[in-house]
């Protein structure tokens, strides 16, 4: 332990499955556990079959709350509704139920229950990895009409100064904000990179920029070696080259860039037939059976890779058979760390296809195992990724992630060298001791500032609507 004072800090994150976000939440929990202080992480659904090891394996200590009560979608629809209504549930059962006080409370992804838990006396942080009105589609009247309150909510929660009025645009959408002038609830926002800070402070019309603290990744965990003899790696094993896609199962990730570039390499001679027939594309990524669009997007995808002459093979959690050596396209839904580990170790190169990822973690994991990256030039990853030295950063096409596949497949690039050169950067400035240090400072230093007040009407508003559901479910639900 490196500081004097030891706190006690809780974390509240809605889903603790395997995302990037969830990551990062049992990152930094796992890392300021290391360094002495109290840790306890609360959130509203945790499967012990598909969430990070840690969680359930006693590293930490879990607490989940509401899981029962309140469904995660009503008839298939408002989800974002029933999110806030979950995660005040949390809350309440948090500070009504354990009683428990805490110097720092660790807020990510929902900002609804910010105002509860400035009420606990704790001071409350709140991670932003990208504001959440700008990740959802508005492609019908109604669905602007159903956003209004949401984004109104997240708007007083998070930001600090907002016009009544006030229009913003993204690459998705133009929309405009409902609010007025005030002061922002979390005794602290702090984002995932700098690109984040840029539209944090464009969507909420904020002048200072909130602080930039790049996640960062347990090294030791990406040092372990491949273990053959799991049952898991074995259905991976192959011969093949092998082309790598790490990302969850949204449309928004750009997944079929991948899928069209791989097909580009033989329709266009980029590489020699008899290279092409021994190379394999391996898109893995998080897959939730209850969530409609990783499963109709899986669906999609293999479709795509059917209609360019592509053999595909699906490999799902539960199964135990190794796709066909002629396959050409597979899909991992889901994987392990023993998979992950072969993966990053196995693959040429990886190829991470989203353009104006907030942050992303899966360039950070591959740099690290030495394997260099081929990514959307926007974003996190131009902050991330050194162009020509640790990876390519390319246009969003398939032409040209396929020119730059091609340029590892015939060696152009020095890969080794690259590889190196990836990891010693992360080592550098991406590694978990450097985020924990950051972090641990700055909860450090919170603590000793001074409370905003709660004299805010919209506090005990809250508190009202809040404590409304949380009686309701518990007696009625």
């Amino acid at each position: 332990m490196t500081s004097t004072k030891s706190l006690k800090v809780a974390f509240v994150h809605p889903d603790l499955g395997i995302g990037g976000a969830e990551r990062l939440v049992v990152d930094a929990a796992k890392g300021l556990k290391s360094r002495g202080h109290n840790v306890v992480v609360y959130t509203s659904h945790h499967d012990t079959e598909r969430c990070f090891a840690e969680t359930k394996d006693g590293t930490l200590q879990v607490r989940v709350r509401g899981n029962t009560i309140i469904p995660r979608t009503f008839s298939g629809s408002f989800y974002m509704v029933c999110a806030i209504l979950r995660q005040l549930h949390l809350t309440l059962s948090m500070i009504i139920g354990d009683r428990e006080r805490y110097d720092v409370i660790f807020v990510d992804q929902l900002s609804a229950c910010i105002p509860l838990l400035r009420m606990t006396g704790a001071k409350v942080l709140f991670y932003c990895h990208f504001p959440d009105k700008l990740l959802t589609q508005r492609d019908t009247t109604l669905k602007n009409l159903y956003r209004i309150p949401i984004d109104f909510i997240e708007g007083l929660t998070t930001g600090k100064h907002l016009t009544f009025g006030a229009t913003h645009q993204n690459q998705n959408h133009v929309s405009r904000d409902y609010a007025v002038a005030f002061l922002g609830m979390a005794d602290c926002v702090v984002v995932n990179s700098k690109f984040t800070s840029n539209v944090f402070c464009q969507s909420f019309n904020i002048g200072n920029p909130p602080q930039v603290l790049y996640p960062g990744i347990h090294l030791e965990t990406y040092d372990r070696k491949v273990d053959n003899n799991n049952e898991s790696v074995k259905v991976l094993e192959t011969s093949k080259t092998v082309i790598l896609s790490i990302n969850r199962f949204e449309r928004k990730k750009n997944i079929v860039i991948a899928i069209r570039a791989f097909a580009w390499l033989r329709d266009d001679k980029m590489v020699d037939p008899t290279s092409f027939e021994n190379m394999r594309l391996i898109i893995a990524g998080g897959y939730d059976y209850r969530v409609q669009e990783n499963v109709e997007h899986h669906s999609e995808l293999n479709k795509v890779a059917l209609q360019c002459g592509l053999k595909t093979y699906t490999i799902m959690p539960d199964s135990s058979k190794a796709p066909p050596e002629t396959t050409q396209v597979v899909f991992l839904c889901s994987f392990n760390e023993a998979q992950r580990t072969y993966l990053l170790s196995k693959a040429l190169c990886l190829l991470y296809t989203p353009e104006n990822e907030h942050f992303g973690i899966t360039p950070i994991e591959a740099m690290y195992s030495r394997l260099p990256v081929i990514s959307c030039n926007s974003g996190g990853p131009k902050e991330t990724i050194r162009d020509g030295e640790t990876g390519v950063l390319s246009q969003p096409r398939p032409m040209a992630f396929a020119e730059a596949m091609a340029a590892f497949v015939n060696g152009e690039y020095d890969r080794k060298a690259m590889g190196e050169r990836g990891r010693v950067h992360v080592q550098k400035s991406f590694s978990l001791e450097v985020f924990t240090a950051s972090l641990e400072n700055l909860l450090i230093k919170l603590t000793t500032e001074p409370s905003k007040s709660i004299w805010n009407p919209l506090l005990w508003l809250s508190t009202m609507i809040a404590l409304t559901v949380f009686l309701f479910s518990k007696y009625f639900g």
